[in-house]
């Protein structure tokens, strides 16, 4: 059933506006639950502590697409992940997702890491993934020229994709389809009345039947809120380094070493855009605000990878970033696996999404389904017969041919105008971002939706050049200009 917003004064208060369901996190998780509920008849609101999606975990990661042979038999990680891989060509049809199909290189040097590939690829086959095939040195060197093994396993149906894109195109195709963002907005208190959840943060307070936790690192939190108390969590922490695009000739692929089933080692991984990237390094901290990268850590993410790939340079590096995964803990100790829980008797209509750490990218979707059976499995659930499933991301200027250059430009004077160098990025293009379905508030959202700031001298000539965009087509000033996140103010002030 779908409430409406009642507005109507009762000895002098207004009532709350009443949803069907509130979802608390817009990473990838909570934007491809909030996408896969739009397919049904609800009112649903997503809180999102951010300015924006992707500005955490999910924007902060490899943006491979695993295969699902690396996860514990039996696991639900190994099962979505295998779904999610499966469905992804279809996925990024729908969103418009820069996606290849690459397949991805393991890489062993001595007999025990041969060992270790044997227990993986028998692994990989009971999960499913009966294409996996161990490959010999000189097999290694025809997949990817310049990986060191001696001995490799090769997954055809992983790949690579635009992490950034995946979690725009599921929110913007469910805000398209009905779904109401509420962004820099952090859900402080969460109360029960007779019809549900009363979900609260610093400017919205509203009534909810259902309520989903998909706030990650904030998750305990929303928990306990709900009334599921016990659980706790910390951070891990992986650190990259981003190299310049003309090392991304040299990495078909990316190229792990031998895994182990909770730590993926370090690796590195073209992206869709021509880079490589390197990382990560894996470490576990208590404050997962702390997204610092030691010079130590670069060294060492060096040197690991290195071992495996031997191109790496200093003078290729151009940004390195970190990212952190919420790891969960109960009463027993680290959860290792996927946990999507309900407790009818102790918090009815709370869904519980635990522990939704790598290969979460991958899982998302599935892991959505699964969200929304426990619904349907305690309520009739109406499909939306005008739900559209397709999403149209900004057309990029670099990927039109010359001649669809020039009617862009004959259409709109703006496509003739670059302001982003590096990476060939219009006006027009910067301008359509900022006014996107979601709406775009911040640098770094622009970063994000075109690409803009991610050349050889990451914004040196095009961040003030959109600074005055957004100013312009916001009409704030220089002083209500922020980065990113909460606090990252540009200005004190104007500068020449």
């Amino acid at each position: 059933m779908r409430f409406t917003l009642n507005l109507v004064c009762f000895k002098g208060a207004v009532t709350m506006e009443k949803f069907d369901v509130a979802i608390v996190g817009a990473g990838i998780i909570g934007c491809a639950v909030a996408r896969e509920l739009s397919r049904y008849k609800l009112k649903i609101g997503v809180f999102e502590k951010n300015h924006d999606v992707c500005f955490e975990t999910t924007g902060r990661n490899s943006g491979v697409l695993h295969g699902g042979f690396a996860y514990d038999r039996g696991s639900l990680k190994a099962e979505c992940c295998l779904k999610g891989n499966r469905e992804f060509d279809q996925t990024a049809k729908e969103l418009d997702i820069p996606f290849k199909r690459t397949g991805k290189l393991l890489v062993g040097e001595d007999i025990s890491d041969y060992k270790s590939l044997l227990e993986v690829l028998d692994q990989g086959h009971d999960n499913g993934c009966s294409e996996l095939r161990l490959v010999s040195e000189e097999e290694i060197k025809k997949l990817v020229p310049y990986a060191q093994g001696k001995y490799g396993l090769f997954s055809p149906l992983s790949g690579i994709m635009d992490p950034f894109q995946y979690v725009i195109g599921l929110a913007e195709n469910a805000k398209l389809n009905g779904v109401e963002f509420f962004f820099h907005e952090r859900v402080n208190k969460v109360s029960r009345d007779r019809s549900g959840f009363i979900v609260q943060s610093k400017n919205k307070k509203i009534e909810s039947r259902w309520l989903i936790n998909a706030a990650a690192m904030g998750g305990p939190a929303i928990s306990e809120m709900a009334g599921i108390s016990g659980y706790r969590t910390t951070a891990g922490k992986g650190a990259y380094i981003i190299l310049d695009k003309k090392t991304g000739l040299y990495l078909p692929m990316p190229v792990y070493p031998v895994p182990n089933n909770s730590y993926m080692g370090v690796h590195v991984t073209p992206t869709v855009d021509g880079n490589a990237i390197i990382g990560p390094a894996g470490d576990e901290i208590e404050d997962g605000d702390d997204y610092s990268v030691s010079q130590e850590i670069i060294e060492y993410l060096s040197k690991s990878a290195s071992r495996i790939w031997p191109c790496i340079r200093k003078k290729d590096y151009i940004r390195n970033y970190c990212g952190n995964a919420a790891k969960w803990y109960d009463s027993k100790g680290l959860i290792y696996d996927y946990k999507i829980e309900i407790r009818d008797d102790q918090a009815p209509h709370f869904i519980n999404m635990v522990n939704m750490e790598s290969p979460a990218l991958t899982s998302a979707l599935p892991l959505a389904r699964r969200a929304a059976t426990l619904m349907k499995d305690r309520e009739n659930l109406h499909i939306n017969t005008s739900f559209d499933p397709m999403r149209i991301r900004v057309t990029r200027f670099t990927e039109m041919s010359d001649r669809e250059r020039e009617e862009k430009i004959r259409e709109n004077p703006d496509y003739g105008e670059i302001i982003c160098r590096c990476e060939k990025v219009t006006k027009a293009e910067i301008i359509q971002a900022i006014h996107n379905p979601l709406g775009v508030n911040t640098v770094a959202g622009i970063k994000l939706r075109t690409r803009a700031m991610t050349g050889r001298c990451q914004g040196g000539y095009c961040e003030m050049r959109i600074v005055k965009l957004l100013q312009e087509e916001l009409g704030v000033s220089e002083r209500e200009i922020i980065y990113e996140r909460e606090g990252s103010y540009m200005f004190s002030g104007k500068v020449r």
